[in-house]
């Protein structure tokens, strides 16, 4: 099981290269030595299963999660292109989706966030991240957060499943998310959905949200 990971959230123009970088380290070379260190046996034993913790974020980008989003989408990029070579050896790869989830990890992404410095960025973008990022966020981890207890006993489920699923998402909520990626190949109808949902419905969101 691969669940090392480290979070970032805020402006691109207020983070620098090395943490991203850093956090690329992790999130997804972590995942790339681990997988290089346990496929050679697995494949000369001809059998094997790689779980890989994930997120929801690998299949969809959420504003201001940038980079981050870009390391899962990275590691789903990575596991999709190994899996079918792995499955003619018998070893199975799964990823776990989560959305978010109520741990240290993502308090402290958020505490971060809130003590950073926004001065490289311009006044609107600093008050979009702030304003609306930060307070929608509470409300959706508030509303639709798991906990890690939860997020166990899926990925429990994965390991035990005779047949191991290439893709589990935890979170029922987010599945029409992910569907509105597919649902149109250019992409407008999920730009224009979330930009609405950002901009011009927030407060609607956060009532529905409570």
């Amino acid at each position: 099981v691969s669940n090392a990971g480290v979070g970032m959230a805020g402006p691109l123009e207020c983070q620098s290269l090395a943490a991203m970088q850093s956090l690329m380290d992790t999130n997804f070379f972590g995942l790339v030595r681990l997988v290089k260190e346990v496929l050679p046996d697995m494949k000369r034993r001809r059998g094997g299963h790689i779980v890989v913790i994930s997120s929801i974020m690998g299949l969809q980008g959420i504003v201001f999660n940038d980079i981050y989003a870009a390391s899962k989408f990275a590691v789903e990029g990575f596991c999709e292109s190994l899996v079918v070579q792995a499955l003619r050896f018998n070893v199975a790869i799964s990823l776990v989706e989560p959305g978010p989830v109520m741990t240290e990890f993502e308090a402290k992404v958020y505490e971060e966030a809130e003590r950073a410095d926004y001065s490289r960025t311009d006044p609107e973008t600093a008050d979009i991240f702030t304003n609306l990022y930060l307070r929608n966020s509470k409300d959706v981890f508030a509303s639709l957060g798991q906990t890690p207890e939860d997020i166990a006993e899926h990925t429990l489920r994965v390991i035990e499943a005779a047949r191991p699923p290439f893709r589990h998402q935890t979170n029922a909520a987010y599945t029409p998310m992910a569907a509105l990626k597919h649902a149109d190949p250019s992409g407008a109808l999920m730009t224009d959905a979330f930009y609405k949902l950002v901009f011009k419905y927030d407060a609607v969101l956060r009532l529905s949200l409570r």
